[in-house]
């Protein structure tokens, strides 16, 4: 096991073969095989056309992209490198954030992607993205809620989130960014 790599997708890629009947690598050369280079494309190959269930499906499309993207492969690397340089300074009100999501529940998932981190449920409930130097974004999903103090209009800012809070020291990550955020995941 690498020791960069969280130790629960370890065990999702250690159990490849024996719950999808390949390796990930086998998985990698099929999904080149066909030239495929899109999340629903190589979606639909695994989960309609060789029947992988939806949570090895995507662990697999991820890693797979990741790997054709030349990204790194491990969550952490992917958040290390969203943070470095002119953004360090804002990992520690991400790692606040993240901190808080994760005692709404046992179901909350964190998925990193090259951008930003994914929080999700049964469904995505929010993201986290260094978008300045200066500024952490959380976009929020919160469908037939009115925009009201800290909570803005999404707007063209992310097309999947309808509501977005601008952060810009650890001060402004308060009780009402975190109800709201509490809110996002219970609705998912």
């Amino acid at each position: 096991m690498s020791p960069e790599i969280d130790p629960a997708l370890q065990s999702m890629i250690d159990n490849l073969p024996e719950k999808t009947g390949k390796s990930l690598e086998e998985w990698y050369a099929l999904i080149q095989s066909k030239g495929l280079e899109k999340h629903g494309e190589i979606m639909k190959l695994l989960k309609e056309d060789n029947g992988v269930t939806h949570g090895f499906a995507n662990t697999i499309t991820i890693l797979f992209r990741r790997q054709a993207d030349g990204e790194p492969q491990s969550d952490e690397a992917i958040v290390a490198r969203q943070y470095e340089g002119a953004k360090a300074g804002l990992r520690p009100l991400y790692d606040e954030i993240i901190e808080k999501v994760k005692g709404f529940g046992g179901d909350v998932q964190i998925a990193p992607k090259k951008a930003n981190v994914s929080l999700r449920r049964s469904k995505q409930f929010a993201l986290v993205q260094p978008s300045t130097k200066t500024r952490v974004d959380i976009g929020l999903i919160l469908k037939g809620v009115e925009s009201a103090g800290v909570l803005e209009d999404g707007g063209s800012w992310n097309s999947m989130c309808t509501h977005r809070i601008r952060l810009e020291s650890a001060e402004d990550f308060n009780e009402e960014v975190l109800g709201w955020l509490q809110a996002a995941y219970e609705k998912a």
